[in-house]
């Protein structure tokens, strides 16, 4: 399931991503009901990536970059005492410096 549904990232336009997404609601609709009507909730906020230049588009779509970002904070927060950052002020001037 998870194959066909990585087909509608990749489509070269939002018509043709429509298409691909509603040949996936018709095909997985029965085996998957609920998970199914939540993406219909959420199909304008599902492709609005296709807004954007098709140079950025995986970036927009993929989380990699963003948990990685999260692992470098975690790790150095973790590294540095807790004194070292009182307030949430301090914390905050920290991860924006990161």
């Amino acid at each position: 399931i998870m194959n066909k549904f990585k087909q509608i990232h990749q489509q070269p336009n939002k018509e043709a991503a429509i298409k691909v997404l509603h040949a996936f609601y018709d095909k997985w609709n029965r085996v998957y009901n609920y998970v199914i009507r939540n993406l219909k909730d959420i199909e304008p906020d599902l492709l609005v990536f296709y807004s954007y230049p098709k140079q950025i588009r995986s970036s927009i779509y993929s989380t990699n970059m963003i948990e990685s970002f999260n692992n470098v904070i975690k790790r150095k927060a973790k590294a540095k005492a807790k004194a070292e950052f009182p307030t949430e002020q301090s914390l905050d001037t920290f991860i924006g410096i990161q």
